[in-house]
């Protein structure tokens, strides 16, 4: 019975978007985003959000869209946490990372710099951390710039 109750506790978990458990058991939510734009009012949300602060948020850009993952490490009000998942409903979709994407934040989670997991996994990683809008920006108008166009992920 109680195997059950738990696959019906996962099941639940992975519909609501807490698809990993986190290294320090913060509150966890991982989603994809079509776009950079939705990804840019996403993060501009998060950033301005006082009572999920301090959190830590990583975007990694892929090329069928933007991979955003945050963690909560301050307790919320149960309708807080409704109004955050409702925001990123309305954004994206719950996520479930492949084995690169989830060993990608393992190691980030462990302590290792962008640099290094960029370097070993051969990811995009755009910000990591307090929520960065500037970071997603510059590297949007940096790519559209070096391909001469802009690319459906990146409108």
């Amino acid at each position: 019975m109680s195997n059950k109750n738990s696959n019906f506790s996962q099941k639940l978990t992975s519909l609501l978007g807490y698809n990993r458990t986190c290294l320090n058991k913060d509150k966890q939510y991982l989603y994809h985003l079509e776009n950079a734009s939705l990804t840019l009012c996403l993060v501009n949300y998060l950033a301005n959000c006082s009572y999920i602060s301090p959190n830590i948020v990583t975007v990694i850009s892929q090329i069928d869209g933007w991979i955003v993952n945050m963690q909560i490490k301050s307790t919320i009000e149960p309708q807080q946490e409704k109004d955050i998942q409702a925001v990123f409903n309305e954004l994206g979709v719950v996520y479930t990372p492949s084995k690169l994407i989830n060993s990608v934040l393992m190691r980030l989670e462990s302590g290792a710099t962008m640099t290094e997991v960029m370097r070993r996994y051969h990811v995009s990683i755009v910000s990591h951390g307090v929520p960065q809008y500037d970071e997603i920006e510059v590297f949007r108008t940096d790519v559209i710039k070096g391909l001469g166009y802009c690319p459906q992920y990146l409108a």
